[in-house]
């Protein structure tokens, strides 16, 4: 691998430290010295331990299972590295919890993906990076680079090292019926997509299948998150209604809880396969729980960033480093 640039510093936010070892790991350097203190009334208070000035700082943050106290720290990290004189300053936002607030659906609302964009960008950042935005035009909603990488080639990948055969992928609902087809044509498999109705925030949906007979002995669901479980394995329950004898599913952001991990251990889902966007202790230690690590991909796009490469290389294949770093 390339000398990197000494100018590279990776600084963790208090969602991501996990996360941003590995990134470090990846590429060789040593994590930025940093501190996070919450006070008793909630007030978030953060201090970069080291010089940044003129450096390219990477700020990795989740916006995930305290999404709101993740989200205003990150705003804090942001503005202490610009008044630190760092060169630049690049959003590492592993799962972007608000991105699926992305419209005006409904009268009164607000569309909060928006929102958190404007702040973004008002804090100071230069560039942000995520993985599998729960919608691609979200990226439209900032002025400045936003980077979307894919989780499919990774997680595939995986599932082919498990010689899985006889294997159908199955999409839970028509909006994530493209991302589905790109796993269907990633691992030469059929497509299967459903239906999904939800009438009201409990986060609670109906699945019914669309298209045709299921003709395959073991089934792959795959979405882009999961947080009650519900969807999952509704639709599980519908393959096996449908005669396949394992059902697999694929998650790129799980913020499965505790009840939800109970109503998944008792569900026929035979894996739930996961990356490691989200720290969730939840999922830690469990039979039926698999866990892949995109850190390795993030830290690959910091190297072409740094490289002033492209990005677009790590779409439909990655470089068996990664996939050596990942799983």
């Amino acid at each position: 691998m390339e000398k990197r640039n000494e100018r590279i510093r990776i600084f963790a936010g208090s969602s991501s430290r996990a996360f941003a070892g590995k990134m470090c790991s990846y590429l060789g350097i040593e994590a930025g010295i940093s501190e996070v203190f919450q006070f008793s009334e909630g007030n978030t208070y953060v201090k970069i331990g080291e010089n940044v000035r003129n450096k390219d700082v990477y700020i990795v943050q989740t916006v995930g299972l305290k999404a709101n106290d993740s989200f205003m720290e990150l705003l804090f990290w942001i503005d202490s590295f610009k008044r630190s004189s760092a060169r630049s300053v690049t959003v590492i936002m592993p799962y972007f919890s608000y991105a699926k607030a992305d419209k005006k659906d409904e009268p009164r609302v607000s569309i909060r993906a928006r929102v958190c964009a404007d702040c973004i960008e008002i804090a100071g950042a230069d560039r942000v990076i995520t993985i599998d935005l729960h919608s691609p035009q979200i990226q439209g909603f900032f002025k400045k680079p936003v980077d979307n990488l894919y989780a499919y080639p990774l997680l595939c990948e995986y599932m082919k090292s498990r010689g899985t055969a006889d294997l159908v992928v199955v999409s839970p609902d028509a909006g994530f019926a493209r991302d589905a087809r790109r796993y269907g044509s990633y691992l030469g498999v059929p497509v299967y997509i459903c239906e999904k109705t939800r009438t009201d925030h409990s986060e609670r949906a109906s699945v019914n299948i669309l298209s045709g007979p299921l003709a395959a002995k073991n089934a792959l669901i795959v979405d882009d998150f999961t947080i009650s479980g519900g969807t999952l394995i509704e639709t599980a329950n519908l393959m096996k209604e449908k005669g396949v004898d394992q059902v697999y599913a694929m998650v790129t952001h799980a913020l499965l809880h505790e009840k939800a991990i109970e109503e998944l251990m008792k569900s026929p889902i035979h894996r739930l396969i996961a990356t490691d966007t989200v720290e969730n202790p939840n999922l830690l230690n469990n039979e039926k729980i698999e866990i892949i690590s995109v850190a390795p991909l993030f830290a690959e796009a910091v190297n072409i960033i740094q490289h002033e490469g492209s990005l677009s290389s790590l779409f439909d294949s990655l470089p068996e480093r990664v996939l050596k770093s990942s799983f």
